[in-house]
């Protein structure tokens, strides 16, 4: 069985290095990826049975930075694909060739954790792990994860997962 990817937009790839310039001036230093070996790892995440390159990855390190390169994707009509820490446990990132992939991995942090209500609020790049080593000193329990910024405080609108911990 062949899994077919989407066509990509030739208008959007032949602007490619304005496109990477733009994120450049956005996201300056090592927080543009666009070299064809640097992209490799981004191809996939855990679910490597989808395999493509992006256009490019942004990495930021501010909200304010996520959300200008959100503005200016937008504004140009170019594709974004938003990358936690590329586990593939909570749906997955389907890299685009003709699309940003946002990767969120600087954004680490535990930073609530609510032990009676087994609720732990984290931001997008969180690991297992992460979470883990937050709660380890409690015990095993179980625990809600809700995005940093949600509204909803519902276990049916976040992800569960069972954070094994070593008392």
């Amino acid at each position: 069985m062949s899994i077919l990817m989407p066509e990509p937009d030739h208008l959007v790839l032949d602007r490619r290095d304005a496109i990477i310039a733009a994120l450049r001036a956005i996201v300056p230093g090592e927080g543009v990826i666009s070299s064809a070996r640097e992209l490799l790892p981004y191809e996939s995440d855990g679910l490597t049975a989808y395999r493509q390159p992006p256009l490019v990855v942004v990495l930021p390190e501010t909200l304010a930075q996520v959300s200008a390169v959100l503005r200016w994707c937008h504004e140009n009509k170019v594709k974004v694909v938003p990358r936690g820490s590329g586990t593939s446990l909570s749906g997955g990132s389907f890299p685009l060739a003709d699309g940003v992939l946002l990767g969120m991995s600087k954004f680490n942090r535990v930073l609530a954790v609510d032990y009676k209500d087994r609720l732990a609020v984290v931001q997008p790049g969180v690991t297992n792990l992460a979470i883990t080593r937050a709660v380890e000193a409690a015990g095993s329990i179980t625990l809600r994860i809700l995005p940093a910024k949600s509204p909803v405080r519902s276990a049916a609108m976040s992800p569960r997962i069972r954070a094994a911990c070593i008392a």
